[in-house]
C-alpha cells in the first residue's frame, strides 16, 4: 500500500551463504536507502514464509487535531481541524470487534478470496505532540492514535475503518450504523479512505 509506513515489517529470503546474522544485517543495510533499515536478522526454518505464516498484525493510524499545520508530523499523520467525539468512536469500534465479513471496508473488487477477518482490539490513545506542546500553549492532547490488532487486514481496510470512525467522531453518522455497514458488504456504505501517510504497520505476529 503506497505511502504506508512500517516499524515492524518482516521479510524472508533463501540464501546459501556463510555469514553470521549480524554480518547479513550489516551487508543488506549497506545497500539500502536511508529511509529503510533492517534492525534484526534471524535464521528461520526452510518452510517459513513471512506473509503466509503470519497469525496477526497490529496497525496504528495517527491523527493530528489542530488548526495549525504540524511541520514535523506531516509525513506520518493525517491532520483534521474538527473536534472529535472519541467516546462515540470507541462505541462504534466496539461493533467492529470479533469475526465479521469486512467486504464493505476494502477497496478490492470482487474476489474469490475470503473477506472475513477477526479484529481483537481497537484502542484510542490521546497524546501531546512534543514539539507543538513545547512551542505553543496546547491545552489538550493534539494527537489521536488509533491502534488495530487482528488476524489480518484486507486491502485499504484499516484506512477505510478509520475514515468511518472519523465520520462517527464528527457526528456525521451514529455508532449504531456500523452493524448495518458490515451487513451490507457494500463499500459505498462505509466512510472515506483516509490518506496513507497516517498509517504504520507496528507488528507482525507468528505462532
Amino acid at each position: 500500500d503506497a505511502g504506508v509506513h512500517a516499524l515492524g515489517q518482516v521479510a524472508n529470503f533463501h540464501a546459501d551463504i556463510r555469514m553470521s546474522e549480524q554480518e547479513i544485517m550489516n551487508y543488506v543495510n549497506s545497500y539500502l536507502p536511508e529511509d529503510i533499515a533492517v534492525i534484526s536478522v534471524k535464521e528461520a526454518s526452510e518452510r517459513f514464509h513471512s506473509r503466509l505464516n503470519a497469525t496477526g498484525k497490529t496497525y496504528c493510524y495517527l491523527l493530528v487535531q489542530s488548526g495549525i499545520p504540524h511541520v514535523f508530523e506531516r509525513r506520518f499523520a493525517h491532520r483534521i481541524e474538527e473536534r472529535l467525539d472519541v467516546e462515540a468512536m470507541e462505541k462504534a469500534a466496539g461493533y467492529l470487534l470479533g469475526t465479521h465479513d469486512f467486504a464493505a471496508f476494502t477497496s478490492t473488487k470482487k474476489s474469490k478470496k475470503s473477506t472475513v477477518r477477526t479484529i481483537d482490539e481497537i484502542t484510542f490513545t490521546r497524546e501531546y505532540s512534543s514539539v507543538m506542546h513545547i512551542m505553543t500553549e496546547v491545552q489538550e492532547p493534539d494527537l489521536l492514535r488509533i491502534t488495530y490488532s487482528g488476524d489480518g487486514f484486507l486491502y485499504h481496510m484499516v484506512r477505510i475503518l478509520t475514515g468511518t470512525l472519523l465520520e462517527v467522531g464528527m457526528q456525521l453518522r451514529s455508532p449504531e450504523e456500523i452493524p448495518e455497514i458490515l451487513k451490507s458488504k457494500n463499500r459505498e456504505m462505509a466512510g472515506p479512505l483516509v490518506p496513507a501517510k497516517g498509517l504504520t504497520l507496528m507488528e507482525v505476529r507468528y505462532s
